[in-house]
């Protein structure tokens, strides 16, 4: 034919070049996000557009339909199902730890997927305003779209560390991304850190970041594949549900399910425990229903046969269901453009180097701005205090060319004030105006000045990222929901009989450091060397509880409401051994699933084992006294306990909580110790066991606006030692100047239930308040509130003598083991 252009090409040449051009843009233009925002391009082109079309978390929502196709007839070249799926999963709240996107209808659960988007309804949410901020202030880099017709972010501004928070997955060409979500809180944490500390190691960051946080709650068991993951970018961890033994009646026990691993939806567990009821892989099931609803959020029931074992048919069920589930992470993002695999240390480092720029982008947007608009205001300054004559010259000109020359001229104006004067309205003229501008212009100095401190100085640089990253924190945070534990020993994956899948019932002690956080050690005849290596596994070293128990046996937790939470310390971190993980042991309130952390573990308890002490202790163990901060004093026998959960001990007054838990027999001695330096040594048998609905009777008589910041029981003849730390409450944060004082506790006299107590320390001039204190056997230890030791004197003082200066303010005093 006329005009035919045919060439002769290689295949093999043509193959690898369309091959070349296809990978580059599944990479870069598709699967993997950027590190900088965390977000893939697709999800920062519906962002963007949200924003462009107005709709704000306080704007009505608009059909989820309109948004894809202007993100797609604008912005994304591909079809709209992609990008309504992307849509869909940045509003759904068990697939992102922060969800972006604020969506109204059916957008799917865990076992169906969303309605369709003419159906659906969308806004964006809180956090995604965060993340789009500031783009009208030449932050980041604009591109053109696919058609060269609109400009678009390269990158957001993410005032959010996204990728951390949300996590990322993706498959690319040759590549694939995994990256699990984490809590915003110590995500930001662990990034102030790094910032002020370039230095810092991946296990000094893991103190802020101890692991992730998955949206749908969880237990992750053993951090050894997240502590790899950290380092290198690759790594595996297990997650497990949440599952509590409950009686479903009378002589009928249940497995509740209140929380899945990550993405694992209730219809898919409830298949597999049938198949494995069928397969004879599952044993002592008798029935699983799925009860979830919108008030109680997700609640699986598992039904139980008489006469088997919860924590072995559990056991079994973590082996071939769902409820145990792994995730691997695999930390590939786009850095400078080109894929990386990277730790938690680089992916802080990019995310802090972004906003370094973003913030040193906009501070210099933002001073020019206010220097152009200093400039206006200070030539509208000298035309009002000449405005007779400017009128008078604009009136006499020929012109506006004219009039701007002669401004110019007369009242040595730039080109820019003239015409902004000859612009001007009449009305502004006025008296108020000029003190409006004058008031204006004042502002303009100061904000000139203060980013000029911004651009010129580093470190201020860095205290504004860091206090954006505080606001980020304090506006989206929300408390952990996975608790992370150490990991559980377990037989081979083989059929077997559940009596053989059981964890070994074994005696055990459970403790409590000064902090918060738990651990449990086995015994074993070498009990003390087991003990001190549980002091040197944690960094929290001073415990303030302990309890004697059975692995899969109860304990109870007393907080400082007064309630009593029942526990089997199976789960725990274990300590020492091959199996420890999380050195630093777990946050008891996560492990109670107690999400209000204004409560505090005032103490540890058995219930129905093995007790400490003698006396007057039933098959329950000795009493259990309690002390609350008011000076009210109770003890309790621990028989014959309501089968729940979580139960009051006390019934606190408004405004008391509980300060002290601990078992007291008769032949023990009551130590209370108040704020304002008061000690009250009195028996145990002087307060009579009561009941537990009961409020308890004075136990000290306390001063003025004192409480009660101590309270414990000392063993009859022990050698025990009396530690206070006294501060002053006014003293300005970061000053951390205290002195402590360690006495003999032979050295105070015995005295009367609801009396006053004697001295226990005598305040320097300028302290006015203990801020703890600690009386007990054995080896005291004080902490700041971080967890850093204090050093404590080594010689003894008078019971109501000065303390000695420590190195800094304590918060906790506990035994060492």
């Amino acid at each position: 034919m006329a005009g035919e252009r045919i060439e002769d090409i290689d295949i093999s040449q043509e193959m690898e070049g369309s091959f070349l051009e296809y990978a580059y843009s599944v990479i870069y233009s598709r699967a993997l996000p950027d590190a900088r925002d965390g977000l893939k391009p697709v999800q920062r082109r519906i962002l963007f557009m949200m924003q462009d079309m107005g709709l704000r978390p306080e704007k009505g929502h608009v059909k989820s339909a309109r948004v894809v196709g202007e993100v797609m007839g604008k912005l994304h070249p591909h079809g709209d199902a992609s990008i309504y799926d992307a849509l869909v999963r940045m509003a759904q709240g068990f697939a992102m730890r922060l969800p972006l996107v604020d969506g109204h209808g059916n957008f799917g659960s865990l076992d169906d997927g969303p309605a369709a988007s003419r159906y659906t309804e969308a806004r964006l949410a809180g956090a995604a305003l965060a993340m789009t901020g500031s783009l009208d202030e030449d932050v980041v880099d604009f591109v053109p779209n696919y058609d060269n017709q609109i400009m678009q972010p390269d990158v957001l501004p993410s005032a959010v560390p996204n990728l951390l928070v949300n996590g990322a997955s993706g498959i690319a060409v040759g590549m694939a991304t995994n990256l699990a979500p984490h809590n915003l809180v110590e995500i930001v944490d662990g990034a102030k850190h790094l910032l002020h500390h370039p230095d810092a190691t991946v296990d000094e960051l893991m103190e802020f970041i101890p692991g992730p946080d998955l949206p749908g709650g969880g237990t992750i068991v053993g951090l050894d594949g997240v502590k790899d993951a950290y380092r290198t970018g690759r790594g595996a961890f297990r997650t497990r549900a949440k599952v509590a033994v409950e009686p479903l009646g009378p002589r009928r026990t249940g497995l509740v399910v209140t929380e899945l691993p990550h993405l694992v939806g209730p219809e898919r567990v409830i298949e597999k425990i049938k198949q494995g009821v069928e397969a004879k892989k599952l044993s002592g099931i008798s029935d699983v229903a799925d009860l979830t609803d919108r008030k109680n959020g997700l609640r699986l029931v598992i039904t139980l046969k008489t006469g088997f074992s919860p924590e072995a048919v559990l056991e079994q069920l973590y082996r071939y269901t769902p409820l145990e589930d792994s995730f691997s992470i695999n930390s590939v993002a786009l850095v400078n453009g080109q894929p990386q695999t990277l730790g938690l240390r680089e992916m802080l480092r990019v995310f802090l180097d972004h906003r370094v720029s973003v913030i040193t982008r906009r501070s210099e947007f933002r001073l020019r701005k206010r220097r152009e608009r200093l400039h206006l205001v200070e030539g509208l300054l000298i035309a009002i205090l000449d405005i007779d004559e400017v009128i008078q010259l604009i009136r006499t000109s020929d012109d506006a060319e004219t009039a701007r020359a002669r401004l110019m001229q007369v009242f040595d104006l730039s080109e820019l004030q003239a015409e902004y004067i000859l612009e001007l309205r009449l009305r502004r003229l006025t008296k108020f105006s000029r003190v409006e501008l004058e008031a204006e212009q004042d502002q303009l100095r100061s904000e000139i000045e203060a980013l000029l401190q911004i651009l010129g100085s580093p470190e201020r640089l860095r205290e504004v990222v860091s206090a954006e990253l505080d606001e980020a924190a304090e506006a989206f945070g929300t408390p952990r929901r996975t608790v992370l534990t150490g990991a559980v020993a377990r037989p081979a994956r083989t059929p077997a009989a559940a009596s053989s899948l059981q964890v070994a019932d074994t005696p055990c002690t459970v403790l409590l450091s000064a902090t918060g956080r738990a651990l449990r050690v086995d015994r074993d005849p070498d009990a003390s060397e087991t003990l001190r290596a549980a002091s040197r596994a944690t960094k929290h070293g001073a415990i303030s509880s302990r309890a004697d128990g059975t692995v899969r046996g109860e304990l109870g937790a007393i907080l400082s409401d007064g309630s009593l939470h029942r526990f089997t310390p199976v789960d725990l971190p274990l300590v020492p051994g091959a199996s420890i993980a999380f050195s630093a042991g777990v946050a008891l309130l996560d492990y109670l699933g107690v999400t209000d952390k204004k409560l505090r573990v005032v103490g540890l308890v058995p219930l129905g084992g093995e007790g400490e002490g003698s006396g007057d202790a039933t098959a329950s163990g000795p009493p259990i006294g309690l002390f609350t901060a008011q000076g009210t004093v109770k003890r309790v026998v621990l028989a014959d306990l309501p089968a729940k959960p979580s139960f009051e001990v006390i019934g606190l007054k408004p405004g008391d909580r509980l300060i002290g838990a601990f078992p007291a027999p008769d032949e023990s001695e009551f130590a209370v110790v108040t704020s304002d330096a008061q000690l009250l040594r009195f028996p145990a048998s002087s307060v009579r066991p009561q009941g537990r609905p009961a409020g308890g009777m004075a136990g000290i008589k306390l001063g003025a606006d004192a409480r009660v910041v101590f309270a414990g029981a000392v063993p009859a003849g022990a050698a025990a030692r009396v530690v206070t730390v006294a501060d002053s409450s006014i003293t300005l944060p970061g000053t951390d100047v205290a002195t402590a004082k360690v006495s003999d506790w032979s050295e105070f006299p015995a005295k009367g239930r609801a009396t006053g107590g004697v001295r226990a320390q005598r305040f320097l001039k300028w302290e006015d308040q203990i801020a703890c204190a600690w009386v007990g056997t054995g080896e005291p230890r004080a902490l700041a509130a971080d967890g850093a030791a204090r050093k404590l004197p080594e010689e003894l003082g008078r019971r109501d003598g000065s303390g000695q200066p420590i190195d800094g303010a304590a918060a906790y005093i506990g035994a060492a083991p």
